[in-house]
């Protein structure tokens, strides 16, 4: 005869199975609680996108209200156009992006991988540059590219970038170099393959995660840069941070253009965010955990 369970059995069953629903369900809350802290600026700003500006300053403020597309053709065709600013902030960030991983990923190798004189300090070096304050820097900067005519240049605003994207870059992909065990690179080397061919085909192919995570973090920091874009450029290039101004003045704020503009310059940072989420995550949990130049 089957075994029937007691009803204490079944009780202390049922307990434990609402219990764990219950925990699953205040989880789900916590979850939807922080999310919303990051949705509701974005949606709000979506909704004030369609809006007049005269259902913009309605109070109480409008949740049903007839959409239009105005504000759109105005950022994008009208004389108020972010285009030109968002071509500037494509070349901006593009330039940095590639720049920054050209320099960055020898570097980190060589960090991680090599022995070399003041390895320690070097790494302590990359690290300090992250501790400076921005704005401590625009003045020196500032005065740097008016000696050498580098304000209002794409060359001048990523080379500033630079000084910030490449420690940042080294400093994450060394913890990916330090993962690969040695003895690879020694069977390499022992075969003859020559540094740079180890490093191409057997070093690369393993942290190509790591590498496009850095990418990603880097290209989305130059695009959205504001602090020494709006002092080092001026109107040849003005990337699309500082374009946002044009809808703010003394005598008004044009709340549903600058929202119009602002959804259209998140657009490419969240479809960026959203393909790459998965190398992000990786990202965020193992490469802040190593450091360069400890070995």
């Amino acid at each position: 005869m089957d075994h029937i369970p007691s009803a204490e059995a079944r009780m202390t069953l049922m307990s434990i199975t609402v219990g764990a629903a219950i925990r699953k369900a205040l989880l789900w809350l916590l979850a939807a609680c922080l999310l919303s802290v990051w949705v509701f600026p974005v949606l709000w700003g979506l909704l004030t996108s369609f809006k007049t500006e005269r259902d913009v300053l309605a109070y109480p403020p409008l949740i049903v209200f007839e959409p239009t597309l105005s504000n759109y053709y105005e950022v994008i065709f009208g004389s108020s156009s972010i285009l030109p600013n968002l071509w500037s902030t494509t070349i901006i960030s593009v330039s940095t992006t590639v720049l920054t991983m050209l320099f960055a990923v020898p570097a980190a190798y060589a960090m991680a991988r090599l022995r070399y004189p003041a390895k320690r300090g070097s790494g302590f070096y990359v690290l300090a540059t992250q501790m400076l304050p921005p704005v401590g820097l625009i003045i020196p900067f500032y005065l740097v590219l008016q000696k050498i005519g580098g304000l209002d240049t794409y060359s001048g605003i990523t080379a500033i970038y630079l000084t910030f994207s490449l420690p940042f870059a080294i400093w994450l992909m060394v913890s990916y170099f330090e993962d690969i065990p040695f003895e690879m690179e020694e069977a390499a080397l022992l075969d003859r393959a020559g540094r740079f061919r180890t490093l191409w085909y057997v070093i690369l192919p393993q942290v190509r995660g790591g590498i496009a995570v850095t990418t990603v973090f880097v290209f989305l920091n130059a695009w959205n840069e504001f602090l020494f874009a709006v002092v080092l450029t001026g109107n040849n290039v003005r990337p699309v941070t500082v374009a946002m101004f044009n809808f703010i003045s003394v005598e008004q704020t044009q709340w549903a253009r600058l929202a119009a503009g602002a959804m259209l310059a998140m657009a490419p940072v969240i479809i960026v965010g959203l393909v790459a989420q998965r190398h992000i995550v990786k990202g965020l949990t193992v490469g802040a955990v190593k450091g360069g130049g400890r070995r």
